[in-house]
């Protein structure tokens, strides 16, 4: 089974971009899983809060919760965009 690194690199190279919101739940889980609970202020610009808001709502989640299911996400999506 691939690692979560390799997950995520496999990611970035997607042939075509997933929709706005697709990306935002891969962003949520990559933050968590990579640097823990938000720990920025919430942002004015709109692009930027949701990217905030998406980090934010996986607050609690252990780091390797996080990865497991970036790693979901991932599977759910990698179809569409291999």
């Amino acid at each position: 089974m691939p690692t979560f690194e390799e997950i995520v690199e496999k990611a970035k190279n997607f042939k075509n971009l997933p929709s706005k919101e697709e990306f935002l739940e891969f962003y949520g889980y990559y933050k968590q899983a990579t640097v823990g609970d938000c720990n920025i202020e919430e942002p004015e610009d709109e692009e930027k809060k949701a990217r905030y808001n998406a980090w934010k709502s996986k607050a609690g989640l252990t780091a390797e919760d996080a990865k497991a299911y970036y790693i979901e996400v991932y599977k759910k999506y990698a179809p569409q965009y291999e």
